[in-house]
C-alpha cells in the first residue's frame, strides 16, 4: 500500500509501506494492506512506518527517528488520515 504524509510545510514521506501505526483520538491503531476505508482524526503522538525500504527526503530526514532498517517514527501534534484503495494520506501538524 502507498503512504503519503504531508505537513503544511512539505511532503514528509511518500512510498510503499507494509504497515502504519497511528495515534488516533480513541487510541493507537494500525493499518495493513487491504484495510477497509477509514477517515480518522489524529492526536499528539508518533506515526510508526514499517516498510521493506524507506527513502526519506534530505530536507526532512531529521524529523524521523530510525528504529531499525525497516521502521521509522515521526512525532506529530495532530492531524487527519484517510485510507482508501490501499492509499493512505496523512495530513499532519
Amino acid at each position: 500500500m502507498v503512504l503519503e504524509i504531508v505537513s503544511p510545510e512539505a511532503k514528509l514521506f511518500s512510498g510503499e509501506v507494509n504497515s502504519v501505526t497511528l495515534p488516533g483520538v480513541d487510541g493507537s491503531f494500525q493499518i495493513l494492506n487491504n484495510h477497509a476505508p477509514i477517515v480518522s482524526i489524529l492526536q499528539k503522538g508518533e506515526i510508526k512506518i514499517v516498510a521493506n525500504q524507506i527513502s526519506l527526503p534530505k530536507e526532512v530526514v531529521n524529523q524521523f527517528v530510525k528504529l531499525n532498517e525497516q521502521t521509522y517514527t515521526l512525532a506529530i501534534n495532530s492531524g487527519t488520515i484517510e485510507m482508501k484503495d490501499n492509499k493512505i494520506i496523512v495530513l499532519a501538524d
